[in-house]
């Protein structure tokens, strides 16, 4: 018999500190930094994000997106065979965030590791825990994207700092007889490093280069407008799904405008794309995982109990196409 992985349970976590434009223009002018509620508002859809305090980590915001979710599939943690953290603010060079966010459930002896593929690292981890499952190497896996960006903003670059937020979310991912995830494609292309990267690393016990985020925004959003289509399509030909299919899209949460030229292109209304950047931020990793679960919980708020077929995609080009 074919075994599949579906979706049980999702959950998401955001840090207290809720940080507006105005909140953040006003932390910004007291440096010389200009910047504004309508200038953010106006390029990004961005109105607000959340930022962690300074002794919290990724894996503390983890952690909390992770039982949410367990709690959702109504599982408990001592079930759990694989744990797959997408994040690229891990908590320390090594041990992997997921082995501490391991200890943090109580639980151990399931395998455990990261994935750093930053904004498309949760669908690279989905991907990952799907085919581990299908392949019969877990049965109930946490996937979970959680970021604390905020600690590597440079708050003197207003065309970067306004973009980032801190968050978590995880999704529960079960062995199953009817297929969930229906299809994914994931790609990379390692000439465009230089356009969003963290130019530093740790030697010696210093810091060698850059630690802070370094965007050239107009080569980001023009390669974000032309793969995120062609992923979406490939990923629904794969399925042998169309267009007409979808009934949300769930694409990464950076700039309104790439989600909204998205789904014009792909012929989808409005009301279908789910969007939280606005008060989310890009949350890098988590973000797909935050909208999803904002998502469900929304239609289950409104008392909508069907079944709906859904996709999720990253500024990287990489789509996962799932059927709950």
């Amino acid at each position: 018999m074919t075994q599949y992985s579906r979706i049980t349970g999702t959950g998401s976590y955001l840090p207290p500190r809720r940080v507006t434009n105005a909140d953040l223009a006003a932390q910004l002018a007291a440096d010389g930094v200009e910047t504004s509620d309508d200038w953010i508002v106006e390029r990004t859809g961005i109105r607000a994000r959340h930022f962690a305090e300074p002794d919290v980590t990724s894996s503390a915001l983890g952690v909390e997106a992770a039982r949410r979710a367990l709690e959702s599939a109504g599982r408990q943690a001592s079930e759990v065979d694989l744990i797959i953290v997408a994040t690229s603010t891990p908590d320390m060079v090594f041990p992997s965030s997921a082995a501490i966010l391991q200890h943090k459930l109580g639980i151990a002896g399931c395998a455990a590791f990261d994935v750093q593929a930053v904004c498309s690292g949760f669908v690279y981890a989905l991907t990952v825990a799907d085919a581990m499952i299908r392949t019969g190497s877990a049965r109930c896996a946490l996937v979970i994207g959680a970021e604390v960006f905020s600690r590597i903003l440079d708050f003197k670059d207003r065309t970067t700092c306004v973009l980032f937020g801190d968050g978590a979310g995880a999704v529960v991912l079960e062995a199953s007889e009817t297929p969930g995830i229906l299809a994914s494609d994931l790609h990379a292309d390692g000439k465009h490093v230089g356009i969003l990267c963290v130019p530093g690393t740790v030697a010696g016990g210093k810091v060698l280069g850059d630690p802070l985020l370094k965007m050239d925004g107009q080569a980001v959003f023009k390669l974000a407008v032309g793969v995120l289509e062609s992923a979406a399509r490939a990923t629904l030909a794969k399925a042998g799904k169309t267009e007409a299919d979808i009934d949300w899209l769930i694409p990464h949460q950076a700039n309104i405008r790439i989600m909204q030229g998205t789904a014009k292109k792909l012929k989808l209304p409005m009301e279908k794309l789910v969007v939280t950047v606005d008060q989310h931020g890009n949350t890098s990793a988590a973000s797909i995982p935050l909208a999803l679960d904002s998502a469900v919980r929304k239609g289950r708020e409104e008392g909508r109990h069907r079944h709906a077929r859904r996709r999720g995609r990253r500024l990287h080009p990489g789509a996962v196409l799932l059927d709950f």
